[in-house]
């Protein structure tokens, strides 16, 4: 009877402990399963504290994604469409600045970023060491040799089918990651998406109201200053260069077969008067592809571009990119717009699209200056043959008064220094009015003379006759 039951107790103490063994597992698994909320829980509120700043949100992230998931090193690189670039990084110091100190990197660069890049939205290497990648690609055998690297594990970061980067842990002994960590890492993936999503669309919209803002400016200046092109110019390449990202520039106008700059910003002294005399450009210069009807025009390194104009932008403006945009109307090539940089760093198509926007306005105050000289003009003219004709009323048979009067009209519409009217006597001229002569050129006019067959005042005849 004793046996039997000391028999039960033991199997009792046996299904305790059983029992306590499994309590033990579940408060386990409860309190990472709190943990890990708690940690998505700070990094979503990491995400309302840095809006359009995703740089935050990515470090803790990458922190806790490799403590959660007992990992020892960590990387998360965006990607776009060309390049991975790593925006966090977490681990040692030494590995900490190598990565960081990496600029933009090719999908091949990575161990997992080729597979990533066709398609997978997760690549797990239980021990990259045992792969026939390790054998065959250069990069898997420094992580392994030189990195330490062994269990490997990267996440897609995609927004819809959008690739935007990757995820990367890794431990430096063979233990592969768990369903649950796996499981894990997605959801820490998924965070790094919003982040790059809210600062993608906090980004577009303090951009677009950045546009609205400098366009309304741009259109102030030309209600402010009606035939007056110099500040808009001036303020056309402000706003343009400054959105656009770009450290200096130039607007330059046609001028018959040449152009000659109008307003420059931000560039050297030694250039802008190099710009400030009117030139024509080369057969390799940039604005011949927009006289030819090109939308735009860009080089992309200077230093490779065969042109004088271009070289002398390099070498006394430090030009080494540079987008052209053209001032047109219709077909005709008003004139165009630079804006440059110091560094190889091309025009995106949302900049460029920005420049052509500002060119656009440019062309608006052009085409105003225009129709107001004009109207301007022509309200002169009238008023100046009204009064004319007014002199020739209040003075019957007086022609002196007439011809000073037409004379003065002529002199100031046509913006000439002095003038002279003559009159035919016979086969004799003589001068019936002047208007600012030299007193040398006074005396002579004065005085009958025969006009020359080959000088202005013959020909002017011999059409008359």
């Amino acid at each position: 009877m004793t046996e039997i039951l000391d028999d039960e107790a033991a199997d009792l103490r046996r299904a305790n402990a059983e029992l306590q063994r499994r309590l033990d597992e579940c408060c386990a698994e409860r309190d990472a399963a709190t943990a890990r909320e708690a940690a998505l829980a700070e990094v979503l509120d990491v995400i309302n504290r840095s809006p359009g700043d995703p740089g935050p949100v990515f470090d803790a992230i990458l922190e806790k994604a490799t403590r959660f998931c007992e990992a020892v090193h960590g990387q998360l690189a965006t990607y776009d469409g060309e390049f991975f670039r790593f925006v966090a990084v977490h681990g040692d110091a030494s590995f900490v600045e190598e990565q960081r100190a990496k600029g933009l990197l090719p999908p091949s660069h990575g161990v997992t970023w080729p597979l990533i890049v066709s398609g997978e939205h997760f690549v797990h290497m239980a021990d990259v060491r045992d792969t026939e990648l390790y054998r065959s690609h250069e990069g898997a055998r420094r992580f392994v040799d030189v990195g330490g690297g062994r269990s490997l594990l990267t996440v897609a970061l995609r927004r819809d089918q959008t690739l935007l980067g990757a995820l990367t842990i890794y431990r430096q002994e063979v233990r592969p990651f768990s369903d649950k960590q796996i499981a894990l890492l997605e959801s820490f993936a998924a965070q790094a998406v919003i982040a790059m999503e809210n600062a993608r669309l906090i980004t577009e919209t303090r951009e677009a109201l950045e546009r609205q803002t400098a366009t309304a400016e741009v259109l102030g200046v030309i209600n402010s200053s009606p035939g007056e092109l110099t500040p808009v110019f001036d303020a056309i390449l402000e706003k343009a260069h400054s959105l656009c990202g770009a450290a200096y520039g130039s607007l330059h106008v046609a001028d018959g077969e040449a152009f000659r700059t109008v307003s420059v910003r931000g560039m050297p002294q030694a250039f802008a008067d190099f710009l400030r005399r009117p030139f024509q450009p080369g057969p390799n210069h940039p604005v011949r592809k927009m006289i030819e009807g090109a939308p735009f025009a860009v080089v992309i390194n200077s230093t490779e571009f065969d042109d004088p104009i271009i070289q002398s932008a390099l070498k006394l403006g430090g030009m080494r990119t540079g987008l052209f945009v053209p001032l047109r109307k219709d077909d005709m090539l008003l004139g165009y717009i630079v804006a440059s940089r110091p560094e190889v760093r091309p025009f995106a198509d949302k900049q460029i699209a920005l420049l052509q926007n500002f060119a656009a306005q440019a062309v608006i105050a052009m085409e105003n200056a225009r129709l107001l000289t004009e109207t301007r003009e022509a309200l002169e003219q009238q008023t100046a043959t009204a009064e004319v004709l007014q002199v020739i009323n209040s003075s019957p048979g007086d022609l002196a008064p007439v011809f000073d009067a037409m004379l003065e009209k002529g002199v100031r519409l046509c913006e000439a220094s002095f003038g002279a009217l003559f009159v035919r006597d016979g086969e004799l001229y003589y001068g019936a009015a002047t208007r600012n002569l030299p007193p040398e050129l006074e005396r002579f006019v004065h005085e009958p003379f025969r006009p020359s067959p080959n000088g202005s005042n013959g020909r002017a005849a011999a059409k008359r006759s």
